[in-house]
């Protein structure tokens, strides 16, 4: 067996179909580039498996938009703590957002994806959209390319970075500040907004993807630059964003932007929606079943006008149980273009990692999403 198909780590008693399934995953995509996973059972660590040259169960990686579910965390807890309110108008405590007919935009619809803000024209510079102030401020001034609460479209880049303004404003906080102080730092979690000097020894840069000639073909050509899809992926700024590239960029890094910049672990996504929905070490969880059932089921019917996928969204999370139809209707989680995965199912009590180190697919993020229905290993 090689190096790229060894599993190393361990699985609770009863979870040996796990590791054998995560094996049979890993043999038939030997370019992979190193994967991990994790998973609890109700706040029990009962999957914790990798493999790959280099890899190991406490390497970090970037993982994209898996980010997205650590930033709005935080703002679950401040919506449940009665600090922010879902249908305040943003604008309520960021004045300078109002501009170009945006008065009305209310934080629900932020999380829903309806804001119609997936970018800017002429795009962003990596070094703008690696600070998420930067992003905000051009947001600001920037018409919504559709009527806002119309319709919704993945804002990729950019979502966390509006909750986030609004995050600061209303409590002198970044929600990178906030995660780390309440979240990251007390449960010990390994999934980082801003990646210590510390831990650079331990991280592992993205690989580009080896498609074959197959996928190539299947795949067809990028996004028109003027598409949604483009705008949102920022492929219409000179030079077209590089995922791969952005994520190797020592600020992305440095400065953790909470759409796109969490770098950590199978074990760190894990853990944290343990800590989340079910509780870990002792503590009870971070969540009610009141804010799950608000922020977890599907709010956004109807086709993504960005990536084509139906009846996407919760609050903030990807609902999971529109994607895997196995798990409750309040799972709750979210992907990271790399191919990474993770949610809590409340339902059966699971919250689960995966990650993986190559991209799957060329194209980005709007092609290395979980396909509908796939059970993860």
């Amino acid at each position: 067996m090689s190096s790229s198909t060894t599993v190393h780590g361990s699985v609770a008693p009863g979870f040996e179909g796990v590791r054998a399934e995560f094996a049979a995953v890993v043999a038939t995509d030997p370019g992979h580039g190193g994967a991990q996973l994790a998973a609890h059972l109700d706040g029990r660590r009962v999957v914790d498996l990798w493999t790959g040259e280099g890899m190991a169960g406490d390497s970090l990686l970037s993982l994209y938009s898996s980010a997205k579910g650590a930033a709005h965390l935080v703002v679950a807890l401040l919506v449940q703590r009665g600090v922010l309110g879902l249908d305040e108008e943003v604008a309520r405590h960021w004045p300078e957002f109002a501009a170009e007919g945006k008065a009305g935009i209310t934080l629900r619809q932020v999380l829903e994806h309806r804001a119609g803000l997936i970018g800017v024209d002429g795009g962003f510079t990596v070094e703008e959209l690696a600070d998420d102030r930067r992003i905000a401020a051009r947001l600001a001034r920037q018409k919504p390319y559709w009527e806002p609460g119309t319709a919704y479209g993945y804002h990729a880049f950019v979502i966390a970075a509006l909750t986030g303004e609004v995050v600061r404003r209303r409590t002198g906080r970044s929600i990178q500040e906030l995660y780390e102080e309440e979240v990251r730092a007390p449960y010990g979690l390994d999934f980082h907004f801003g990646l210590p000097a510390g831990l650079e020894p331990r991280h592992l840069p993205v690989l580009a993807a080896r498609p074959t000639p197959e996928q190539r073909a299947a795949a067809g050509g990028p996004p028109a630059p003027d598409s949604l899809t483009g705008i949102a992926f920022n492929l219409n700024a000179d030079p077209p964003t590089d995922l791969v590239e952005f994520a190797g960029t020592p600020a992305v890094r440095a400065l953790g932007p909470a759409s796109v910049g969490g770098v950590g672990s199978a074990r760190g996504l894990a853990a944290m929606y343990a800590a989340a929905a079910f509780g870990l070490d002792g503590r009870p969880p971070l969540l009610t079943a009141e804010t799950i059932a608000e922020f977890g089921p599907v709010r956004t019917t109807g086709v993504d006008l960005v990536t084509g996928e139906r009846d996407h969204f919760g609050l903030g999370f990807e609902a999971q149980g529109s994607r895997y139809p196995f798990l409750g209707p309040d799972a709750f989680g979210h992907s990271g273009a790399v191919g990474a995965q993770s949610f809590a199912d409340p339902r059966s009590g699971v919250a689960y990692g995966y990650t993986r180190r190559r991209f799957g697919t060329e194209g980005g993020g709007a092609r290395c999403r979980g396909r509908r229905g796939h059970r993860p290993p």
